[in-house]
């Protein structure tokens, strides 16, 4: 893990409300110069801590009302199985994420859709489709309580001597 200073919390800090920010006006919120605090984002980029910059798109707005959590199971747990899986979920944009779990079930995806109707319709012509999949459950987000990508760079990340 890269060395994270007090100083690199804060431009991540900002960076992840603000990615569009200027370096003048990010370097004037964490109190430093332009030059230094460009070198700075320019080395939490090299080392990976700063993986790119996207736009954050309002799912309602462009009309994907549908938020589903699936957990799935597959018919066997061997590799040839989940390596199978992962390579097929990760070409489906309707999955925005996928992990493996511990516990009862082998992963739980997180699916968007425009309605519910498009979301039978993923199930039934795509993920019932994959033969490795032996049990699906679907539980429907009814409320949005929090979303955010801002991961809690101030209270998890252990700080670096350097400044």
């Amino acid at each position: 893990m890269p060395d994270i200073s007090r100083v690199d919390r804060q431009i991540l800090g900002v960076l992840q409300t603000d990615a569009a920010i200027s370096t003048a006006d990010l370097a004037e919120q964490v109190h430093m110069s332009q030059s230094p605090c460009w070198r700075r984002i320019n080395r939490l980029q090299e080392s990976g801590v700063i993986r790119g910059q996207v736009a954050l798109l309002d799912r309602q707005l462009l009309g994907m009302e549908v938020v589903v959590f699936a957990t799935v199971n597959l018919t066997q747990s061997g590799r040839q199985n989940l390596l199978a899986f992962e390579a097929d979920i990760i070409h489906h944009p309707e999955v925005l994420e996928c992990y493996t779990m511990t516990g009862i079930w082998d992963y739980v995806l997180k699916i968007v859709t425009r309605d519910i109707r498009h979301y039978e319709d993923f199930v039934r012509n795509t993920l019932n489709t994959m033969e490795m999949i032996r049990e699906l459950h679907s539980h429907m987000a009814v409320t949005e309580i929090k979303n955010t990508t801002a991961l809690p760079i101030n209270t998890q990340l252990k700080e670096s001597n350097g400044d």
